[in-house]
């Protein structure tokens, strides 16, 4: 079941959109020079932090609390017990002795896919041919159907539930107290199966004229799993248990909170099950490296999108012709990967420049000495290389 619409957009119209899109990339350029540059100052604040972190914390034993480690940066690892019983009110579900209880819902919709194919005209003018397709798939988020190329036939009705995670207020590792949230976050989450007089309860409680059936220890609205209709819904719960966890905090009376480093950085560390102080540090450090790249990437494709849309405009009033206008754009693209790969590593240098200038003279320094001794070895052989024959005539 598909759709096609074609469309045309003149090239006066392109010439015009060209024109927004160079506001559009200065504003992307600045925006990722920013991300560049601030990214490398969280990187390097974060390291610093955790380095500092690593050299105070205290392994304690987590079964008591001591006053003398009060305000301290301690290392604890303990069993796990959640503070209360967390259910899920509305349906009357309960989870002893569980950190939290997941609602998952997910509901058999329309979902809309497209697919564009553009072709250039001799006058710069473009034709777009886009194809609509239309398919019914279980998703855990409402699709909103109105917002179809073509909403008729593919209406897709409200949820008549919605998922839901109720998290216990707090939890207890050993004798120490923490966000019940913080802990449920390391969990693992598993099935709770319901009975056949659960479905019937909770069903009742569901606005809905579609039949309420038991499925497999969960919920099922419509009349058949195995061949569902538009608007047919799962409806199942899990428990989130954990039975043992690692924190590095400050320790604040019996609570275990972030700790704030000399460059006010904040140290909140948790792993699930036995982990020393170093391993969570190590672990830590990883984490932040991995995040510093990902940024970078990020601001590296930013520069990139931002220096093509600068652009745009040559490759369009290249489009009279289009062969012309395919070269032109072919050259914009390999113009505007030179500039990132200028601008990106200068700003993320300026950057080192502005938060570790020794290290990053040093590193300038060192580089310079190697690129001078690599010089300095190849004129050498080279010199060698013609005082050779000279040498060899000479016996």
């Amino acid at each position: 079941m598909s759709y096609t619409e074609t469309t045309t957009t003149s090239w006066f119209t392109r010439i015009k959109n060209a024109l927004i899109g160079i506001l559009v990339g200065i504003v992307l350029i600045l925006v990722s020079i920013y991300f560049l540059f601030w990214n490398e100052g969280r990187a390097i604040q974060t390291y610093r932090s955790l380095v500092e972190g690593a050299g105070l914390v205290v392994s304690v034993d987590s079964a008591r609390t001591d006053p003398a480690n009060d305000g301290k940066l301690i290392h604890i690892t303990g069993p796990v017990k959640a503070e209360g019983t967390v259910s899920d009110d509305q349906f009357a579900v309960e989870a002893d002795g569980a950190l939290a209880i997941v609602r998952n819902v997910e509901m058999y919709q329309w979902v809309e896919k497209s697919e564009s194919k553009t072709e250039k005209n001799l006058g710069g003018s473009e034709e777009t041919t886009t194809t609509y397709s239309y398919s019914k798939e279980w998703r855990s988020s409402p699709v909103d159907s109105a917002d179809f190329k073509v909403p008729d036939g593919h209406e897709n009705p409200s949820f008549a539930v919605d998922a839901k995670r109720i998290v216990v207020d707090s939890a207890t590792v050993g004798a120490f107290v923490l966000d019940g949230s913080q802990v449920a976050n390391l969990g693992d989450d598993k099935q709770i199966r319901l009975t056949e007089e659960d479905v019937s309860r909770i069903g009742s409680e569901i606005a809905t004229d579609r039949p309420v059936k038991f499925n497999q220890g969960d919920i099922y609205l419509g009349s058949s799993a195995s061949s569902p209709q538009i608007g047919d819904m799962k409806i199942g719960f899990e428990r989130t248990d954990l039975a043992e966890a690692s924190f590095v905090g400050a320790q604040k009376g019996d609570r275990i909170e972030a700790y704030t480093s000399t460059n006010g950085r904040e140290i909140l560390l948790s792993a699930a099950g036995k982990k020393d102080a170093p391993a969570m540090f190590a672990q830590a450090q990883q984490e932040n490296t991995i995040i510093t790249w990902l940024i970078r990437a990020g601001g590296l494709l930013g520069l990139f999108i931002g220096f093509k849309l600068m652009t745009m405009i040559l490759p369009v009033l290249g489009d009279v012709v289009p062969f012309i206008g395919s070269i032109v754009s072919f050259g914009t693209g390999i113009l505007a990967l030179v500039f990132t790969l200028v601008v990106g590593p200068l700003v993320i240098a300026i950057g080192w420049f502005a938060y570790r200038p020794a290290l990053a003279i040093g590193i300038i320094a060192s580089s310079l000495l190697l690129a001078a001794a690599f010089i300095y070895l190849r004129r050498k052989a080279a010199a060698a290389a013609t005082t050779q024959p000279a040498l060899g005539r000479t016996g």
